[in-house]
């Protein structure tokens, strides 16, 4: 589609700046792929459900995404429009429940939890994602997760073209997994329900996860975190690690030294030495035990 093509299907949405041709370098954390054709930033719910529904209608491939922390772009580049929900933030608590929009951060719905003297998402602490990705993905760490923490969420069904309230027993929550890989389902906003709790505590446990993600995860260079999910019974980095790819390079992507989960971006790595390795991994431990280790981060073309 021609850009002016694409600028006046969405003259009559307010609320909504549009880049183009955007390298997905500053779009996501690996710092890697191509570029975008057009990148949506609507700044009100109103307009981010105007986007997608637009979108939809014009039959336009398009991806909702927050902080990027957690997906890799083809190096051909994104042949159709991202809608970044970095815009749509507002916290806020109201006794012992959170209000998040979804683009706020996840970690810092942590700090903002803590500063209250509420309990339940340290382990969110130093998570890079935002609350949509968070809940996307029932994001967790250090023995917590979404799913221990989510009281509802308002959400944006563009199958139905309508507005819905979930609660945990309809997002079909589990490990790394909700309803919105299934169902097309754009989080707008999120309930969390927390504990009281001693301020002095709840930050002491903060500190602890961030120093173990400090100490145990390259946080030094660029990546989109886990690459692999968790196979049951095993530990996946164990396995990467025995089967010999610890410091692994393709080009300028590395199975980092410190953790053989993630593959690291060491300099000028491009998403297809990225997906060579993962390749290369998952097949060799298919190869040696049997077993097919699932990636959790997403790749878009």
């Amino acid at each position: 589609m021609k850009r002016e093509s694409f600028e006046s299907l969405l003259a009559d949405i307010e609320n909504c700046e549009v880049r183009y041709d955007v390298p997905a370098s500053e779009l996501d954390t690996f710092g890697i792929g191509g570029a975008a054709f057009a990148v949506l930033y609507p700044k009100t719910s109103d307009a981010l459900v105007s986007v997608i529904r637009r979108l939809n209608e014009e039959k336009i491939k398009h991806a909702v995404i927050g902080k990027g922390s957690n997906i890799i772009v083809s190096d051909d580049g994104y042949d159709g429009a991202f809608v970044m929900t970095s815009a749509l933030k507002g916290m806020h608590i109201d006794g012992d429940t959170l209000f998040a929009m979804c683009g706020d951060s996840i970690s810092q719905c942590a700090v903002t939890a803590a500063d209250a003297g509420l309990s339940g998402l340290e382990f969110a602490y130093g998570i890079p994602g935002s609350v949509g990705g968070a809940v996307y993905m029932n994001a967790g760490a250090y023995g917590g997760e979404i799913k221990d923490v989510f009281l509802s969420g308002e959400f944006y069904d563009s199958e139905r073209d309508k507005i819905v309230i979930l609660t945990p027993d309809k997002m079909e929550f589990a490990y790394r997994e909700s309803i919105m890989k299934h169902e097309r389902l754009t989080l707008l906003t999120a309930k969390l329900r927390l504990t009281a709790g001693e301020r002095d505590a709840i930050r002491a446990k903060m500190n602890e996860n961030m120093k173990a993600r400090r100490e145990k995860q390259p946080l030094e260079y660029p990546s989109a975190g886990s690459v692999f999910k968790r196979y049951p019974g095993y530990y996946t980095a164990k396995l990467i690690d025995e089967a010999g790819f610890r410091g692994y390079r393709i080009g300028g992507a590395e199975v980092s030294e410190k953790h053989a989960g993630f593959i690291v971006n060491r300099g000028g790595a491009t998403a297809n030495d990225v997906m060579l390795l993962i390749k290369l991994i998952t097949d060799k431990i298919y190869e040696l035990h049997g077993i097919k280790i699932e990636r959790e981060i997403i790749y878009l073309e």
